[in-house]
């Protein structure tokens, strides 16, 4: 079994193309069609009107110079 991600047309008439890699041998083979609920040109619109993230910044200024972040640092004994 073989798993292809691509993108399909569909036509009014129903019939669907669809772009398969070159290493599918021809002839009659058994193929799963799932249909998402929005056609892509509004998911790849939608992906464009999308605000960047903004992540809000803290300055805690600079970090003490022996400072270690090492799991046995921070514990100790703990949990031993």
């Amino acid at each position: 079994m073989k798993s292809i991600e691509t993108i399909a047309t569909v036509t009014k008439d129903g019939k669907i193309t669809v772009q398969l890699p070159l290493d599918i041998p021809a002839g009659e083979h058994h193929v799963v069609i799932v249909i998402e609920e929005k056609y892509t040109d509004e998911k790849v619109e939608r992906k464009e009107k999308r605000p960047p993230l903004n992540f809000p910044v803290h300055n805690c200024g600079l970090w003490p110079e022996n400072l270690s972040l090492r799991r046995e640092d921070m514990y100790g004994d703990w949990g031993r």
